[in-house]
């Protein structure tokens, strides 16, 4: 199994366990591997050795082959074509369900809304300027500056200047992210 096979069967995995109704812990008992590692396949953060496949192919009632068949199937190409003339407002950079969320924000925003996110997300000022307090502290952000909250920091941000463009791309909220620090 090459790399980028071996990264890819995470999704795969995840489809499969889930369509099973098992939770992590359910399939670390039935496959004798940690929560954690399971978490990073899943995330595509660890490959799994021809071992650790077969463990988990077992335990999730299927085989190797076909969670890298089904891994293939989920490979995606998406091409988001920017519009005519930017409209203020939200744009989605990215369709569908991945793991990554993006989208643009056009224009003067400032919803006054304070966000809270599960997952790790980035700011980056494309365009203009931005105000951002997080966790108490403010930062002013300009063209081509990047702001980098982890999952959890209490946030909210404003452009402060007409034509401001904001990229914020954030990890899903339905993935369950883990770091292994061993």
């Amino acid at each position: 199994m090459d790399d980028k096979e071996a990264l890819r069967v995470g999704a795969a995995v995840r489809r499969r366990r889930r369509s099973l109704g098992l939770t992590l812990a359910a399939v670390a008992a039935r496959s004798g591997l940690s929560v954690p590692f399971l978490s990073q396949i899943e995330n595509e953060r660890a490959r799994p050795s021809t071992r650790s496949l077969d463990r988990v192919a077992d335990a999730l009632e299927t085989t190797p082959a076909q969670l890298r068949a089904a891994a293939d199937s989920a490979r995606t190409v998406d091409v988001v074509r920017a519009p005519d003339a930017p409209v203020p407002g939200v744009r989605r950079v990215a369709r569908g369900g991945h793991q990554l969320n993006a989208k643009e924000f056009t224009g003067e925003q400032d919803t006054g809304r304070e966000y809270t996110h599960r997952n790790d997300e980035v700011m980056y000022i494309a365009d203009g300027a931005a105000e951002v307090e997080a966790e108490g502290r403010a930062y002013r952000l300009e063209r081509g500056d990047t702001l980098y909250l982890t999952g959890g920091v209490r946030h909210r941000w404003r452009a402060t200047e007409p034509g401001t463009r904001i990229l914020v791309v954030a990890v899903a909220e339905e993935v369950d992210v883990t770091f292994d620090r061993r």
